[in-house]
């Protein structure tokens, strides 16, 4: 058995660097996997994975990191992310499956789940922060990779767009939140908005400022919305996603 030739990194590559170093090696195409809503107390975890087109790089001149971005830039890169990629995979995780798993677990099944879902196999993949366990291929965790890698900044931007998208709709269906403008993360508006109303559904119990107001009166509602504006539950009631087992 002989290893592959060595690899010369080449910064100029920019986000590129770490994709072109691995396809020079012959272990393309490469994958990229982020997700968004780890820190918020409301609100589904989302995740994304994306295989890039060679040719999508030219054409994403402003990729990043997701965060560094304008939402109205996040927007307009979106629907080119999603033309230009071989494959791409967003997963939901509901905040019922969050309490029910822990988060850290959900995000990582999630990551697995994206990268299942590609419909294409990748030849590496390349995970922002965590190591994930049970991918087919080999992988790599890249701390800060969604500043680091383009195809984990453009799965980055696919799991922001999705996750804000979905919480927008959700302020329309919970008047009285905020959760347009906070996203579900715990501000002053939106624990005040916990006293004054208590949690809804939507709400991760297993977040320890959640349970303060558990004794408030709770917000029914009967399924999450999903990116295509529909909604989806288990037999229970809870919430479900294609990617997400009903338990």
């Amino acid at each position: 058995m002989s290893w592959p030739p060595r690899t010369v990194m080449r910064r100029a590559s920019g986000l590129r660097t770490l994709e072109a170093a691995l396809i020079r090696s012959g272990l393309g195409p490469v994958a990229g996997v982020d997700e968004a809503g780890r820190g918020p107390c409301a609100g589904p975890l989302v995740v994304a994975a994306c295989l890039l087109a060679p040719k999508a790089y030219d054409k994403l001149a402003g990729l990043d990191d997701s965060k560094k971005l304008t939402e109205a830039v996040r927007e307009e890169l979106y629907p080119v992310i999603t033309r230009l990629a071989l494959a791409w995979k967003v997963v939901v995780v509901p905040a019922w499956e969050i309490d029910s798993l822990g988060i850290h677990v959900a995000n990582i099944e999630g990551m697995r789940r994206a990268v299942a879902g590609l419909g294409q196999t990748p030849g590496y993949v390349l995970t922002d922060g965590f190591r994930v366990p049970g991918i087919p291929v080999p992988s790599l965790p890249v701390i800060g990779g969604d500043a680091a890698a383009a195809c984990i900044a453009a799965a980055s931007i696919l799991a922001k767009v999705t996750r804000d998208r979905m919480m927008v709709d959700l302020d329309a269906r919970f008047p009285g939140y905020g959760f347009a403008a906070h996203k579900g993360y715990n501000t002053p508006e939106h624990t005040a908005a916990l006293e004054r109303l208590g949690p809804t559904s939507e709400h991760r119990r297993s977040w320890r400022n959640v349970r303060e107001f558990e004794g408030a009166a709770s917000v029914d509602y009967p399924g999450a919305v999903l990116g295509d504006g529909s909604v989806a539950k288990a037999a229970d009631g809870r919430v479900a996603t294609d990617a997400v087992r009903a338990r």
